[in-house]
């Protein structure tokens, strides 16, 4: 895949240069991005999904990878997006959705679904074996892990049957804490040290060799590390370069990988520049572009309250409270709170575990009926300042429209824009 490899080989060149990989299923996230990608003419688009979303039982989206795929492919051909420039990658692609069964058959059912992606046309591919699984202890050895991975590359390879140029690129290793935020509160993480990060990856590369893989590690790109960075409900552990000056040296003279960095949600742009600067070429975003967009579609629920009749108006945040407090099993493990204090947390946890109910049939029918609402009565400017400053910025500046949808994506575009500083900050 020669738009990722030809990207981090620039950046091992001397470039400031990274890549926003935005790890989401929503539309309208997805439209966001990729506009954005045209408005800004970045080299190419990046969107994973990750093993919990898409699988070959569905996941919680309910796709397919070819189904995935396909998906993104529609919204990209809807807004002209080059074709040719659209990478699509997956995330923690291992035995996560299956840590309740025993190793055996939670890996064969990973290899399954990793070899899917492959087939459907995913470029990138994460291997993530960290995880336990039922007969397995606690926490897995770092040998078993690589074992795991390398196994799950076979898989990829042998699945694989298009043009060698545009042969899969891979990612090894994975952040603590667990991926999509932390469940717990956070003080302040340990970064991960250089020794270790550099014995990853020197394990992997043993171990994909033995299993007769040296052309695919010519293709590994990236190793996830922690570099100090991660979001619980309602704190933001911000990247401290000092912190990580070791780390991030020790990755400089390893041939043709850099630093995949995850939990990157709400780090200032600064931080994000940082970031980049240090190596974590690869910057995850995913709650972070939702918890945008859910604050988006509440302005419009508070713009409807000003602008739509009583009757008429589709109420979309009582509706997806409502929703969400009868159908909690997505949200359970996290949130402990009562009344008014979960009410808080379900809506404006940065965790944004709000995330997995968007299509919901009954939510997703009062969002329509929201957009209907303002399309036949267009909010006004003054509100727009009010309730959704960014997009009222991108309004006047003659980048969206008064579509509900448009102002949406505004604002998700306005959360991509400090990824697109730290990724390109000459542009």
């Amino acid at each position: 895949m020669h738009l990722l490899l030809d990207l981090v080989n620039r950046h091992k060149a001397g470039e400031r240069v990274g890549v926003t990989s935005v790890c989401s299923a929503h539309p309208l996230v997805i439209e966001a991005a990729l506009r954005h990608a045209l408005a800004h003419d970045t080299p190419f688009a990046l969107v994973e999904a990750t093993s919990n979303q898409v699988n070959q039982d569905g996941g919680y989206t309910g796709m397919v990878p070819a189904d995935f795929c396909a998906f993104v492919e529609r919204i990209a051909a809807r807004v002209a997006y080059p074709p040719e420039r659209l990478v699509l990658g997956g995330d923690h692609l291992g035995p996560n959705a299956w840590t309740a069964l025993p190793a055996a058959e939670a890996m064969a059912k990973a290899e399954v679904m990793v070899a899917d992606y492959v087939r459907a046309g995913f470029a990138k591919i994460h291997l993530d074996c960290s995880m336990s699984c039922a007969d397995d202890p606690v926490p897995l050895p770092e040998r078993a892990i690589a074992e795991r991975a390398a196994r799950l590359c076979r898989a990829a390879e042998d699945a694989f049957a298009g043009d060698p140029a545009a042969a899969p690129v891979y990612v090894i290793g994975t952040e603590v804490p667990v991926p999509g935020g932390a469940a717990e509160d956070l003080d302040e993480l340990a970064v991960t040290g250089p020794e270790a990060a550099i014995a990853t990856v020197d394990m992997h590369r043993e171990l994909f060799r033995a299993a007769g893989l040296a052309d695919a590690w010519e293709r590994v790109i990236a190793t996830v590390v922690q570099p100090g960075v991660e979001f619980d409900h309602d704190k933001v552990v911000d990247y401290r370069p000092e912190r990580a000056v070791a780390l991030s040296r020790a990755i400089e003279p390893v041939p043709h990988l850099v630093y995949e960095a995850h939990s990157t949600d709400y780090q200032t742009p600064q931080a994000l520049a940082a970031l980049v600067r240090d190596h974590f070429a690869i910057l995850k975003v995913g709650p972070g572009v939702t918890f945008a967009l859910r604050e988006a579609l509440w302005a419009l629920d508070a713009i409807e309250r000003e602008t739509v009749a009583e009757g008429e108006r589709a109420n979309l945040r009582a509706v997806t409270l409502e929703r969400l407090r009868a159908e909690p099993k997505n949200w359970a493990r996290y949130y402990h709170a009562t009344g008014a204090a979960l009410d808080l947390q379900l809506q404006y946890s940065l965790s944004d575990r709000i995330r997995y109910y968007w299509p919901d049939a009954t939510i997703a029918a009062a969002q329509e009926r929201l957009f209907a609402n303002l399309r036949e009565t267009p909010p006004p400017l003054p509100l727009l300042s009010q309730y959704l400053p960014a997009s009222y910025a991108a309004v006047r500046a003659g980048r969206a429209g008064l579509d509900p949808a448009e102002l949406v994506m505004a604002q998700v575009g306005a959360t991509l824009d400090a990824y697109n500083g730290a990724c390109f900050p000459h542009d």
